[in-house]
């Protein structure tokens, strides 16, 4: 049988498992090891399956993974979340629409310690919605500034997703992460300005709260002190070249635990919660990126990614008008998956299909984590909305969808800037001579 062939039926069984609920990584792998033995024999298609396997478990570079998701564990269960909040609240709550900005604000940095947008909207949904509820706030408006707010997460670093799509593609971690702190700067920046321009014009949405004195914002400030020095660690400490990304990711979580610690909130009840918690979400992980080396290998054996770029090459269209296409694709499987899911499932052919446009493998994977992050809040599933409505199910899906609209065309807008202008996500790491 031809390989082409043999890949197409590869990628439509993954599709079918995935459709029948069976786990992404799980649904790449079986897909992945059955087409690539198909291609080379039984023997090397397996063979593939426990190389990267051991590959993924033993080495240093994966240990990011439970240690990052591990200090977000630790962050939730010390409260830190309540603290960012409270801390963004006494300083803009005060203004019209103050209490959206400072939830859109805290789901940014909640979401780059957490890694998870679901997680961050999970938390954040809990602090944020019941108190700008009883602030009179739209509940659409409270609600879609939570959801569009926990896609920020996923890209402003330190940015698990980012960590993924490194070792997938073998770049340096730092690299991307430099890369992604002025678009996640712009992402957040486009989304507060979104929240205060619906503000003004719809003035009941989102009334003002009385401004609060300095004695309680420097008490705010000195509640929060905690998650800002835990930030700033870790963040000064992989910028400033003190320690690895990975060795980072072992302060901020040991950082974590000890004000968990600190806090008395860390009861053996809670430590094991935890300790299931990042052990379940790790494995999930490294479920998913075994799975998704095993499809790299295969797409890769039987030629498909090449023929792929060689055909949207053909259609002579322009490059940029390909990348748009590809946007639109993301936000559609976005709407289905979870941005991790999506990435892993479509980078082993969609990354030739970019690098073979001339595009940088840095800049893409800044928009291609930036993309399905928007996807999680397309309308008309956006697994963000649904995670919000199975909390607080008095509100509608469809308030939540009128909610998130301005801040979904927003992200567009910013997509859409940083797309035609590709050096504001590349000066950064040049200039740190990363690049």
């Amino acid at each position: 049988m031809d390989p082409v062939v043999i890949a197409i039926l590869g990628l439509l069984a993954m599709f079918i498992l995935i459709a029948a609920h069976t786990p992404v990584g799980a649904a790449m792998g079986i897909a992945g090891v059955l087409a690539f033995a198909a291609l080379a024999g039984v023997g090397p298609g397996f063979a593939v399956l426990g190389v990267e396997a051991i590959t993924s478990i033993t080495s240093l570079d994966f240990a990011i993974i439970p240690l990052f998701i591990l200090m977000g564990s630790f962050a939730v269960a010390g409260g830190l979340s309540t603290d960012l909040y409270a801390l963004a609240n006494a300083f803009l709550g005060h203004r019209r629409g103050g209490l959206a900005m400072a939830t859109i604000g805290v789901c940014a940095l909640f979401g780059a310690v957490c890694g998870s947008a679901i997680a961050t909207v999970a938390t954040i949904t809990r602090v944020a919605l019941p108190e700008m509820l009883a602030k009179n706030y739209q509940a659409s408006f409270a609600a879609g500034s939570i959801v569009a707010g926990g896609t920020l997460g996923v890209i402003i670093p330190p940015s698990l997703i980012l960590v993924i799509y490194a070792i997938l593609t073998e770049i340096d971690v730092l690299t991307l992460f430099a890369a992604a702190i002025v678009p996640g700067i712009v992402a957040t920046l486009f989304q507060l300005a979104a929240a205060a321009i619906y503000a003004r014009m719809k003035p009941l949405a989102a009334p003002p709260a009385p401004r609060v004195g300095w004695s309680r914002r420097r008490a705010a400030a000195f509640r929060a002190w905690a998650i800002i020095l835990l930030g700033l660690i870790v963040t000064a400490g992989i910028y400033g070249g003190v320690f690895t990304v990975t060795e980072a990711a072992a302060v901020g979580a040991a950082g974590a635990f000890l004000i968990c610690l600190m806090r008395g909130r860390l009861t053996k009840t809670v430590f094991g919660e935890v300790a299931r918690e990042t052990a379940r979400n790790a494995g999930i992980i490294y479920l998913i990126v075994i799975g998704a080396f095993a499809m790299t290998y295969f797409l890769a054996a039987s030629g498909l990614t090449e023929q792929i770029v060689t055909g949207i090459q053909s259609l002579g269209l322009p490059p940029i008008a390909v990348i748009f296409c590809l946007y639109v694709m993301y936000l559609i499987l976005g709407a289905v998956f979870e941005s991790l899911a999506v990435l892993v499932v479509t980078l082993p052919f969609v990354l030739p299909v970019v690098l073979g446009l001339g595009y940088d493998p840095v800049w893409w994977g800044v928009m291609l984590v930036m993309i399905s992050g928007i996807g999680m809040v397309t309308p008309p599933i956006g697994i963000n909305v649904f995670v919000l409505h199975g909390m607080m199910e008095e509100v509608s899906l469809g308030e939540i969808f009128k909610g998130v609209t301005p801040f979904f065309i927003a992200d567009l807008l910013r997509m859409a800037v940083l797309t035609l202008a590709p050096a504001l996500t590349l000066w950064l790491p040049k200039a740190m001579g990363l690049m």
